[in-house]
């Protein structure tokens, strides 16, 4: 396994400094002690280490976003400079898998977003996928100004993401364990870092997003598959098996129904696009109906498919209550391809929730956040940079 940078101060003090500063700065050096809850000797320490190895440096006084106190100030008075991370340090590569294409992006150690690429992936196989994160590692690493530390994968499925391997995928049809990250490290010759897809999406909302004013939120994902990424205390949920937050394999569907993941009655048996669509095809009538014609009769206001986005909606409402009962984030935050025609089903899971969840908890904010595949991408670069702080 090929090592990422690690940081010049690795302790959990010099973890907490440099990460108080990629979320919240520009920050003064009095505002990181009380943020992060150390003495003010630590964070001179660690913010002169980093300073010295250019992780970080300093902004104008301007630009900070804290308030300046008498302890910010230097010896004759004059405050010190607030500071923020550099972010032309380095750089990483996220991409994100789906069943026929790869999304991949290089961001910089802010998270923003430099370059960005597609490309069609003919066939679904392990070597395929290999093939094409290769081909397009190749084109994004000639044509960026910073150096590549590292790449992060977000696919769909059981994910190991210590070993790096994909245990199995049923979107992508890998039912047997995938070594992804010696494959790819062997490829490309960078760490690689392997996520479930999201997984790495909440990663970037913990870092950059809603996480710099949150300590606990959830992401309830609607597409292809039914995903929920956990952030609860001030800590990315990974659960003791790398499995945490599946609720699309939570059984709450009519128990007849056979699920990807091979077992019965899961939500994803009525709530995901292939089981929306499966269920308007047959009782329809019409078995070679395209979702987006699917989604034209709703809202045309077929019954039969208003019906399926009804039971789609209500079931994802139950799921979403099963999660704010048992982990009660501040918020749920729905995202995924789904919130496109979320018009369609809205209602049902606003119904459905408040008919589920417990007491008080039935005040948790809910809204929507369109992430586009590109956004999932730089999730899995932004896990890379997570792995760099050794969490």
């Amino acid at each position: 396994m090929l090592e990422l940078p690690e940081l010049p101060v690795p302790t959990p003090a010099g973890i907490s400094v440099f990460r108080e500063i990629l979320q919240h700065g520009p920050i003064a050096r009095a505002q990181i002690a009380r943020n992060a809850g150390l003495s003010q000797p630590a964070v001179t320490k660690a913010t002169n280490a980093l300073m010295a190895e250019h992780f970080v440096t300093e902004a104008p006084e301007e630009a900070s976003t804290s308030p300046i106190t008498s302890s910010d100030r230097g010896s004759i008075g004059r405050p010190m400079q607030p500071l923020v991370v550099n972010s032309r340090k380095f750089g990483m590569m996220g991409v994100k898998v789906i069943s026929d294409r790869l999304y991949a992006v290089v961001v910089d150690l802010l998270g923003n977003v430099l370059s960005k690429e597609s490309v069609a992936v003919e066939g679904k196989s392990p070597q395929k996928v290999i093939d094409s994160t290769a081909e397009i590692f190749d084109e994004l690493y000639s044509a960026t100004s910073l150096p590549l530390v590292g790449i992060g994968i977000g696919i769909s499925g059981d994910i190991d993401g210590k070993r790096g391997v994909v245990r199995r995928s049923p979107i992508l049809g890998w039912n047997d364990p995938v070594n992804l990250r010696e494959l790819l490290e062997e490829r490309c010759g960078l760490p690689v870092s392997v996520r479930n897809d999201v997984g790495a999406l909440t990663v970037a909302e913990e870092i950059f997003g809603v996480g710099t004013k949150s300590r606990s939120f959830a992401i309830v994902t609607i597409g292809a598959g039914i995903g929920c990424g956990l952030y609860i205390n001030g800590n990315l949920v990974h659960g003791a098996y790398d499995v945490a937050g599946e609720i699309g394999h939570l059984p709450l569907a009519p128990g007849n129904l056979l699920c990807t993941c091979g077992k019965r009655g899961c939500v994803e048996t009525v709530a995901s696009f292939s089981s929306i669509l499966k269920s308007i095809r047959k009782n329809s009538g019409m078995p070679t109906l395209s979702f987006d014609d699917a989604v034209t009769m709703a809202k045309a206001g077929d019954p039969q498919a208003r019906a399926a986005f009804a039971l789609a909606g209500e079931t994802i409402g139950k799921a979403v209550a099963s999660v704010v009962n048992l982990v009660g984030p501040e918020q749920i935050i729905i995202s995924g391809e789904g919130v496109e025609n979320y018009d369609l089903f809205a209602h049902q899971v606003r119904e459905s929730f408040a008919g589920h969840v417990f007491g008080a908890a039935q005040d948790t904010k809910i809204s929507l956040r369109s992430h586009t595949f590109y956004d999932w991408a730089r999730g899995a670069a932004v896990s890379v940079i997570l792995d760099i702080l050794r969490v």
